[in-house]
């Protein structure tokens, strides 16, 4: 939240005028943090329950689940007119970005033996 609100001070992008807003908006538009926060928590749940599955399957189909919702609630900022496209893509970077930070630290603890490791795939 706090890196969210400092890159919108940092840009200070308007927000698009196209539509009514349904409530006033006092925030600024670049980046969508409902585009980076549904990422980082969408995408650190998937993976940390695809973490718990030994198949390839049930993992995939975790990220694509996280990945999905986070798709709709960026989408769905555009729909309603109060974050430009690039606003929400912007969003998502950052926020996949931090969600793959956090992911690559359980990796290093793991090596390191602080947390467990991942259960090997089954086969088939």
């Amino acid at each position: 939240l706090l890196l969210s609100n400092a890159l919108k001070w940092g840009f200070a992008r308007p927000r698009p005028d196209l539509v009514p807003h349904g409530q006033a908006v006092y925030t600024q538009s670049f980046p969508s943090s409902h585009a980076m926060l549904s990422a980082v928590v969408y995408l650190t749940l998937g993976a940390l329950l695809a973490r718990t599955q030994p198949r390839r399957r049930a993992k995939l189909y975790f990220i694509a689940v996280a990945a999905f919702v986070a798709v709709l609630v960026g989408a769905s900022r555009v729909y309603l007119g109060v974050h430009w496209p690039t606003d929400v893509l912007a969003g998502w970077v950052v926020g996949a970005g931090w969600a793959l930070l956090c992911w690559l630290a359980t990796l290093w603890l793991q090596r390191r033996g602080r947390v467990e490791a991942e259960d090997a795939p089954e086969e088939g």
